[in-house]
């Protein structure tokens, strides 16, 4: 039930990114999203628990970035994001719930 709602906000989040990539983005669009990107990957990785797609999703920004596609750049480190606060929830959930499936 709990990985239900932590795949449910992962899809929402990527609803939500993808929406507000709609405009033209700019160089300083992209550099705003990795910024919140990296964040939230660094935060799921100081909980080991840092979802390997994320890191993919973060270097297809970036070579978004380099090829000029900022739109590409932007949506690819919004998905980042998504995917690193959903790695962050799914932690936190487990952390929370372990004793249940193991302690009795």
């Amino acid at each position: 039930m709990r990985r239900l709602i932590v795949i449910r906000l992962a899809a929402a989040a990527l609803l939500a990114a993808s929406a507000t990539a709609a405009l033209a983005a700019t160089a300083d669009d992209f550099k705003a999203a990795l910024a919140k990107a990296e964040a939230a990957s660094k935060a799921a990785a100081a909980l080991k628990n840092q979802w390997t797609t994320t890191a993919d999703a973060l270097k297809a920004a970036q070579t978004a970035a380099a090829a000029g596609k900022f739109d590409e750049a932007v949506k690819d480190a919004q998905r980042a994001e998504a995917l690193a606060n959903a790695s962050i929830a799914q932690a936190k959930e487990q952390a929370a719930t372990w004793q249940q499936a193991v302690i009795h």
